[in-house]
């Protein structure tokens, strides 16, 4: 009986992990955006690789780390972005969205980062056109301009230490769970 328990138990773990994953992946799309480019990539860590954006009107990025994780730098100014240099960004854990709108000069600077977490990251990203491109999107929100950028895209709010306590008594949790299903099925 417990061993029916344990099964079903683990089961059911793994069964929500998956619906987790697969949801994340999921992006609904507006019939307004037309798709122009899809851009497949890898990039080092701690390392750029740049693309030049010479479409004109209002342009969405939206690139999701395959592996690893890639974060998003934007610039009219430039066409190198950096973490230093930039006017848009979006730096994720996962989807990253960046809005570009019709009044950038052309061409834009698009940097895209590898994170220095992984030893690699690849990425997806896919250039939309806004046919509509009235008033403010709700992924404009999500782009941040270098005087707006938050403290710290990468933490919640409140102190390093907090996080990772909270993170440390997670995983312990996780793994006692884990020693307690192991020992019942061997």
């Amino acid at each position: 009986m417990v061993f029916c328990f344990a099964v079903l138990f683990l089961v059911l773990l793994l069964s929500r992990a998956q619906g987790f994953l697969q949801s994340s992946e999921e992006i609904t799309v507006p019939d307004e955006w037309v798709l122009l480019h899809v851009v497949q990539g890898h990039i080092g860590a701690g390392n750029y690789s740049y693309l030049r954006l010479n479409h004109d009107g209002r342009i969405i990025l939206h690139m999701r780390s395959l592996k690893g994780d890639a974060d998003l730098y934007v610039s009219d100014k430039t066409l190198r972005p950096s973490f230093d240099t930039y006017k848009l960004q979006s730096a994720t854990c996962g989807h990253d969205v960046v809005v570009v709108p019709g009044d950038f000069v052309r061409p834009v600077g698009i940097g895209i980062y590898g994170h220095p977490s992984y030893l690699e990251s690849e990425f997806e990203m896919k250039v939309f056109f806004d046919q509509t491109a009235l008033g403010d999107d709700v992924f404009e929100k999500n782009s941040y301009s270098a005087e707006e950028m938050p403290e710290n895209p990468y933490r919640p709010q409140g102190s390093e230490e907090e996080f990772e306590e909270e993170e440390s008594i997670l995983w312990t949790i996780l793994i006692g769970i884990l020693k307690i299903i192991l020992e019942i099925l061997f």
